[in-house]
């Protein structure tokens, strides 16, 4: 029996070490990814002691101003695509949101609606931008909405991209690595062991256009993820209840602003039928879903969305 536990113990040890030779990750070097990412436009901006935010200003100084945030575990590079085609006509203004990205931690530890609300807000009054379209793709969308709700006297047409907020939606496939964030114990192990084969499969659950997906949006995704700080981040963000990131279709009828909503039909994280759901909660909403795309329309149809975002808003301006 003690040669049975000696044996036994000797194969769990050896399975954990399979498990930390298989997917051992440490966090990536700050400077060398802000080398790395940081670069072009990029700049960064102290909005209160201990929160420097990663940002880019970029497009048509005088246009109208667009700001657009990102969804869970991504970062301001998922609006490049956007950016090269509507930059021409207007100011976009995208930030990697706390415990995203190059931004690092958040100085009260806390990563949720509200903190992504405020930074938006900070960041908007820094540049001094009184108001502005204000877009936001899954999680982003959610705090789109947000802030549309919090400051109406700032918000002149809100873009919802897959967003986050219907009440108990049910997600077709979730990808593996929102999975384990969600399991106890398990979830631990992230802190430390982060296979790239995870992040490449999430993705692949993430989207619908598999032509878009390369090594070098793998590598993104899978190092800025590991960026100090990001994983305990991402761990206190899925440890929060879901209660206060729920909309209502009577908190949301106060957004009186044009809102244009576009949805992948192949969204296997937020179903389309959420889109349908904003559209009826909204009260002056454009509904636009993809055939055939997932749920990061941006990058994965970025010509075709661009151009639709380009003629809703030249609508609003002939409006």
């Amino acid at each position: 029996m003690k040669r049975l536990l000696k044996w036994f113990g000797i194969l769990i040890l050896v399975a954990i070490a399979g498990v930390f030779f298989w997917g051992y990750a440490p966090d990536t070097d700050a400077a060398e990814m802000k080398a790395k990412y940081g670069g072009g436009a990029s700049q960064f901006a102290e909005l209160q002691p201990g929160l420097t935010v990663h940002y880019r200003d970029e497009g048509k100084r005088d246009g109208r101003a667009i700001v657009l945030i990102h969804g869970s575990n991504a970062s301001l590079h998922t609006w490049e695509p956007w950016v090269k085609m509507l930059g021409k006509d207007y100011r976009i203004i995208s930030m990697d949101l706390p415990g995203h990205g190059l931004t690092g931690t958040h100085p009260g530890g806390v990563y949720d609606y509200p903190v992504f609300v405020d930074v938006v807000d900070r960041l908007m009054s820094q540049l001094k931008v009184k108001s502005a379209v204000i877009g936001g793709n899954s999680m982003g969308g959610g705090t789109a909405w947000m802030f549309a709700l919090a400051h109406p006297e700032k918000t002149d047409a809100v873009l919802l991209i897959d967003a986050a907020g219907q009440p108990h939606w049910q997600a077709q496939k979730v990808p593996i690595g929102f999975r384990i964030m969600r399991i106890p114990v398990i979830k631990e192990l992230a802190r430390l062991i982060a296979p790239r084969s995870i992040f490449e499969s999430s993705i692949k659950t993430s989207m619908s256009v598999q032509s878009k997906i390369d090594d070098a949006l793998i590598d993104r995704y899978w190092e800025l993820n590991r960026y100090p700080g990001n994983r305990e981040a991402t761990l206190k963000r899925f440890a929060l209840p879901h209660n206060n990131r729920q909309a209502s279709k009577e908190a949301l009828a106060a957004i009186m602003v044009p809102v244009m909503i576009m949805w992948g039909e192949e969204d296997n994280l937020i179903p389309v039928k959420s889109a349908k759901w904003f559209a009826d909660a909204l009260p002056d909403a454009k509904l636009v879903i993809y055939p055939k795309v997932g749920h990061i329309p941006m990058e994965e149809i970025p010509e075709q969305s661009a151009k639709d975002v380009k003629a809703w808003m030249d609508g609003l301006a002939a409006g």
